[in-house]
């Protein structure tokens, strides 16, 4: 499982820092989600080797522009590329209108079936080998973060319940195989309840703005990445009541507290420089976290990419980024 991010700053861009966006990325093949498109998500992509043809979900946060406004565009580009596979939107029901109504008004068509779904009210799916469900954040306005959870990697047959229920072998057990639910003898059977992993899940959870950590306790404990803002440090924060946001010091307190084992901050403030020598900087903020977090503490860069490996270690793909060839 990889993470890329396409934006990493809060508010307003920077030069080195776009909008929020964040892919994350199937372990095997191509597929993947996008969790928020800020506005110019599109033109990030095109420094990677994501593809909107295997775009299998895209997850907006809230409604803050910062984290949505990319869209519209990012839906036109695709099907004028060619998509024509379903596409699955989860978003806050007041963008519904304001997606739909954009593309009428500028006369664009999609070839391809948008599905949007309520974020307010979205109980979980399966987008691809991931299941997917959402969490409850604190923000000014509603806010959401989602969960990402393998879907039995590596999974085998629990024959012995199968035999054991008398399904026939065949076709139906080549389709439980395959993580396909079926029905036999007027009952649905679960792929689920008829696969046993030979490697334990894991658990991603990516984070829209959020100033109480503490809401993610239930989801996130030992995750195995937690990607949450932190978009000031305290010293900033300091006098702004109310803001909606985390410090890096408080993301950190409750990463260490509920055993989160690679913790990635992102949504910096655009007051932050990336010469350390310069104040305030993102040393500032990767110091500050450091003091209280003791597992692998990364501040996300745009258009890194991160591999999550089997023994629970985030590194960084160098090569990841594409290299553009008309770039001086």
């Amino acid at each position: 499982m990889d993470l890329l991010f396409l934006g990493t700053s809060a508010g307003v861009p920077t030069r080195v820092r776009n909008v929020s966006g964040t892919a994350v990325v199937e372990s095997e093949g191509k597929n993947w989600c996008l969790v928020d498109c800020g506005e110019a998500t599109q033109h990030r992509l095109l420094r990677t080797s994501l593809s909107l043809h295997t775009l299998r979900g895209i997850m907006i946060t809230h409604v803050h522009g910062d984290h949505c406004f990319g869209l519209p565009g990012l839906l036109t580009t695709a099907s004028m590329s060619g998509r024509t596979e379903a596409l699955d939107v989860i978003l806050p029901q007041a963008l519904h209108d304001w997606v739909l109504q954009g593309l009428s008004v500028t006369g664009s068509h999609l070839g391809f079936e948008l599905r949007l779904h309520a974020a307010e009210t979205f109980d979980g799916c399966q987008v691809g080998n991931f299941h997917v469900s959402a969490v409850a954040l604190s923000h000014r306005v509603p806010c959401h973060g989602y969960v990402f959870d393998e879907i039995n990697h590596g999974a085998r047959l629990d024959v012995q319940r199968l035999e054991q229920e008398d399904i026939p072998r065949g076709e139906l057990w080549g389709e439980l195989a395959r993580g396909r639910d079926v029905e036999h003898d007027g009952r649905l059977l679960l792929a689920t309840d008829y696969a046993q992993p030979t490697q334990p899940s894991r658990r991603v959870i990516v984070c829209g703005d959020n100033d109480t950590p503490e809401l993610l306790e239930d989801v996130a404990r030992n995750a195995d990445v937690l990607v949450h803002e932190a978009t000031f440090t305290e010293a900033l924060a300091k006098g702004r009541e109310n803001y909606g946001h985390s410090t890096a010091a408080s993301v950190a307190r409750f990463a260490e507290d509920v055993g989160v084992k690679n913790l990635v901050l992102t949504h910096f403030s655009a007051r932050y420089q990336d010469n350390p020598e310069r104040s305030p900087s993102i040393a500032d903020i990767h110091a500050e976290a450091q003091e209280s977090f003791n597992g692998e503490l990364i501040l996300a860069r745009d258009l890194r990419r991160y591999h999550l490996a089997r023994d629970g270690r985030l590194t960084w793909l160098p090569d990841s980024v594409k290299t553009m060839s008309n770039e001086v």
